[in-house]
């Protein structure tokens, strides 16, 4: 790593725009209608994301909590149920069941991966259980072949949490040729993004027409009437994050492209350092759009990782710690939790617990930098914990 720029690295700023968005605001802004029912940014934007990933159906929405929210209502959660979700992944996983009432049911993760245990899923299915939501953790494909399986047998349906999986494939399978309803999330940070919003694909008309209903205060398509045909809420996206969206999704197949080639170099130079383990990646997964950059510091005690982290941070590297273990947030415990302490979730989520502490990551634009700036990254990184 010798003879590298002592210049801290200059990656590429996030969210990229240029004219594509611009030219997309002022379409939506002449248009004279900006919400989507009079206008086309919306359904336009719905009918090229679904074609994107192979879904027939797809529904833009709010955010990517609503997306959620929206998926698992339509699939039949609500009070009295369960929904089984990774204990290692962002809170939003768990707070969509927990608002409408279900109980969410954490389960542990693959060390490798950080992906949900298809054994630890299948172990905690109950009479209760309504949905199993794998996490593509980072852009990484959960085993959606085992995880397949498992539901088919026990007659729950899958909800693919695809926050971090734009454009991801599986078997060369994108997210919507999977037969299973998958949501999306296009937060300021996301692999595309319009500050806020989300996405849910369907794999046949009727969920997606009773999804249309729920986010669109229960009303029809064309109604004149106000008849409200069920309990809903507003979750409609608005003319001008379809625009931008829009625009954002032509960019998306060259970012993947270059991160692709970024994260094979990335995470060799960073299992050289000692102690260091990058995330691991399941080759079925055959296209990873790379949400994060992500690594474990095995043994690691929080308060020198926090040190790491700002350490990077400090030299030009945008980096984070961890999610926390959801049943380590207190907002997990306000409702819709498990008939269990925190001790016991643990005991039974030894992965999660060991990956929540020890975990690093890196945002996504780090992966857009240049071969020299890999080298940067380890060498930092190499550095910070040298010393």
């Amino acid at each position: 790593m010798s003879g590298l720029s002592a210049t801290p690295p200059e990656f590429p700023e996030w969210p990229q725009f240029g004219d594509e968005e611009r030219t997309g605001l002022i379409r939506a802004l002449e248009q004279g209608q900006w919400w989507r029912v009079g206008g086309n940014e919306v359904d336009t934007f719905e009918a090229e994301f679904g074609a994107y990933h192979g879904s027939p159906h797809a529904l833009a929405v709010t955010n990517g909590t609503h997306a959620l929210e929206v998926a698992l209502e339509v699939l039949g959660v609500g009070p009295g149920t369960e929904v089984i979700v990774p204990a290692f992944t962002f809170i939003s996983s768990s707070l969509a069941a927990q608002r409408l009432g279900a109980v969410a049911v954490p389960v542990d993760v693959d060390p490798d991966t950080y992906c949900v245990d298809p054994d630890a899923v299948a172990a905690a299915i109950t009479p209760r259980t309504r949905v199993v939501m794998p996490v593509h953790m980072a852009g990484q494909f959960a085993d959606m072949d085992a995880l397949g399986k498992i539901a088919a047998d026990a007659g729950v349906a899958l909800l693919q949490d695809a926050a971090h999986a734009h454009g991801a494939r599986w078997q060369g399978r994108r997210v919507g040729e999977l037969g299973s309803v998958a949501a999306f999330s296009f937060q300021n940070g996301k692999l595309m993004t319009a500050g806020e919003g989300g996405a849910v694909l369907f794999p046949d008309e009727e969920l997606y027409e009773r999804a249309f209903l729920v986010h669109s205060c229960g009303r029809p398509r064309t109604d004149r009437d106000y008849l409200h045909r069920t309990t809903g809420s507003n979750y409609r996206m608005n003319e001008f994050s379809a625009a931008v969206l829009r625009a954002q999704l032509s960019r998306l197949d060259g970012q993947i492209d270059l991160r692709e080639q970024r994260w094979p170099l990335l995470a060799s130079l960073l299992a050289e350092i000692p102690g260091v383990v990058p995330q691991g990646r399941d080759e079925r997964g055959d296209r990873n759009p790379h949400y994060m950059a992500m690594f474990r510091i095995p043994g690691i005690s929080l308060e020198r990782r926090r040190v790491v982290v700002d350490e990077l941070i400090a030299r030009g590297i945008p980096a984070f710690v961890a999610f926390r273990a959801i049943y380590r947030c207190d907002g997990f415990w306000k409702a819709g939790a498990p008939d269990e302490t925190v001790d016991q979730i643990a005991a039974r989520c030894p992965n999660a617990e060991q990956i929540h502490a020890d975990c690093v990551w890196l945002h996504h634009r780090t992966l857009l930098g240049t071969e020299e700036q890999m080298h940067q990254i380890a060498s930092a990184l190499a550095d910070v914990l040298a010393g």
